[in-house]
């Protein structure tokens, strides 16, 4: 069975159960306590030297990092996946977007606020993330002015990158409220099949 390493209330982490539990594969997750340096550990660096969650073990001594990454393996071949080569470009770039100018600022931001506490010193760092954050959403909310999902017309890996973080921004002190394309975005992504929260926790069969 899947094994996913994890911080819960990470985005990241919750990309990977949200895909999987959408697509009906078991899982079972481990919980890694970060406050306690529990991603440094020669063990933990032996499975993942990158030293981050979320990580999973796809059998025995076979491991995947790097969330957009993971999804992209348990998705091939399905319809989380556009079969059209535009579209397929469209959501890599979105998910690439997330990764380079979302969620270093969104993510952290809630990270900061919410978690872990800001770091000595880093004050004027957190509103410079704040202010790049709000500069993603306006992107978002242009794109989602104009279509229904990030790829086109259809649900997609983009969607899941996306949302994971930006549905919870408010714990990270971004005002949702100036945002009606990307509040509509959410109850689509909400309403797909076998959608599943951020908070929900899944027991292995």
């Amino acid at each position: 069975m899947v094994k996913l390493y994890q911080f819960h209330p990470s985005g990241n982490c919750y990309k990977v159960r949200l895909l999987l539990h959408q697509l009906a594969i078991p899982f079972e997750t481990q919980e890694v306590d970060l406050s306690a340096g529990q991603t440094r550990t020669p063990e933990f660096k032996a499975m993942n030297p990158i030293a981050r969650t979320p990580t999973v073990e796809l059998e025995p001594g076979v491991f995947l990092a790097e969330s957009n990454a993971i999804l992209w393996y348990f998705a091939e071949g399905t319809p989380f996946i556009p079969t059209d080569r535009l579209e397929r470009a469209r959501m890599l770039q979105w998910m690439f977007f997330e990764q380079y100018s979302h969620e270093p600022y969104i993510a952290v931001a809630r990270a900061w606020l919410s978690f872990f506490g800001v770091p000595a010193g880093k004050e004027k760092e957190l509103e410079e993330r704040i202010q790049k954050g709000y500069a993603a959403l306006d992107v978002m909310e242009g794109e989602l002015s104009k279509r229904p999902f990030f790829a086109g017309e259809h649900y997609s890996l983009a969607d899941i990158a996306l949302y994971a973080y930006t549905h919870v921004a408010e714990e990270g002190r971004f005002d949702l409220a100036r945002y009606p394309a990307i509040r509509a975005w959410f109850e689509r992504v909400q309403a797909q099949p076998r959608h599943l929260r951020l908070t929900d926790v899944i027991k292995a069969p």
